[in-house]
């Protein structure tokens, strides 16, 4: 595949700092996936929060969102998006700059501004994807919590193309840890995963057998802090 951005056309602007979701790569990028992209036909799709660790898919938290995934549905019925710090990235893309990159992580940003502009940028974003691809998936998830998951329902107050997002809020009430900078926790609790391998037994028509839900550490991988 041709690089997304050809190398002598990148900004020379760092990918490291709080202005990165104006850097105009990543911009490009973004850009590119709406407008160029072309999603495969799936029967789900299912989007989850970036990592800390690059590529995505080698890293910590996607190896256990993978064993949830992959326990359930096969390869060639599920589409894995990326979403958060980078835009929209469907994750077969994210060994490719700029994806591949960046070193700034959303949840540590302090400017205001910043955070109010990703919301914005980010649902709007991630709204665009949900029509584009309105006939590609016959189902879709999104596994998020914090402000990824407020971008992704606030997407969805634009769109009227149906996501189930999880984990439940319920859940969420049960596992709030309020003596925490990140009141939520982590996307690796026992219960979170559980719900998450539901909603993809629940649109399957299969069973949440076979899959153990042990209680991980948090990998410090995720990129899906409060912002």
């Amino acid at each position: 595949m041709t690089p997304i951005i050809p190398e002598n056309e990148r900004s020379e602007k760092p990918l490291d700092t709080d202005e990165l979701i104006y850097h105009p790569d990543m911009i490009r990028a973004n850009e590119w996936v709406l407008d160029e992209y072309e999603a495969p036909e799936r029967d789900v799709c299912i989007f989850v929060p970036c990592s800390k660790k690059k590529p995505y898919h080698e890293s910590p938290s996607h190896k256990i969102f993978d064993k949830v995934i992959f326990s359930l549905l096969d390869p060639e019925d599920v589409h894995i998006v990326v979403f958060g710090t980078c835009g929209i990235t469907p994750r077969e893309l994210d060994t490719k700059y700029p994806f591949m990159d960046y070193k700034f992580i959303m949840g540590k940003c302090n400017v205001a501004a910043v955070k109010r502009d990703f919301l914005k940028m980010e649902s709007e974003r991630l709204a665009s994807y949900l029509e584009k691809t309105r006939n590609k998936y016959k189902h879709r998830i999104a596994y998020c919590i914090g402000d990824f998951r407020k971008a992704m329902v606030k997407a969805l107050e634009i769109t009227d193309v149906q996501v189930t997002i999880v984990p439940k809020e319920e859940t969420i009430q049960q596992n709030l840890q309020l003596d925490k900078k990140f009141i939520y926790g982590s996307l690796n609790q026992k219960s979170y995963l559980r719900d998450f391998a539901d909603a993809i037994a629940a649109v399957t028509g299969s069973t949440v057998q076979g899959i153990e839900f042990s209680d991980e550490k948090d990998t410090e991988d995720n990129d899906w802090f409060r912002l």
